[in-house]
């Protein structure tokens, strides 16, 4: 069974910084492309992060040089590394494969003074 489950979410302070966890069973990551996407209230999806199974990543323009995608094959985790987070990064944040809609619980990340 394939299952993805995010954590490491949390209220922060702008400025602070989070590091998400996406542990995956019943598949191998580093065979596919893998996203983190997120929603805010009221607002669509948006996709922040890739890795593609080759290794390379790319990054949305709102989380460029803040965010870092990045997986650990031995133990098929896939994480994203928060930094410089601004209120507007306030969202559920959940990873699935690339061509897929998110259908994990999602970590939620809070920023806020």
């Amino acid at each position: 069974e394939v299952q993805l489950v995010e954590s490491g979410g949390g209220l922060v302070q702008p400025g602070g910084s989070l590091r998400l966890s996406c542990a995956a069973s019943g598949f191998v990551i580093s065979t596919y492309a893998m996203k983190w996407v997120r929603q805010a209230p009221g607002r669509d999806l948006e996709r922040v992060a890739t890795i593609y199974s080759s290794g390379v990543t790319e990054h949305s323009d709102s989380v460029k040089g803040r965010f870092t995608i990045s997986r650990d094959d031995a133990k098929n985790t896939l994480y994203l590394q928060l930094n410089s987070l601004k209120i507007e990064d306030t969202a559920t944040y959940y990873c699935a494969k690339f061509g897929d809609a998110p259908r994990s619980q999602g970590t939620q990340v809070t920023v806020s003074s």
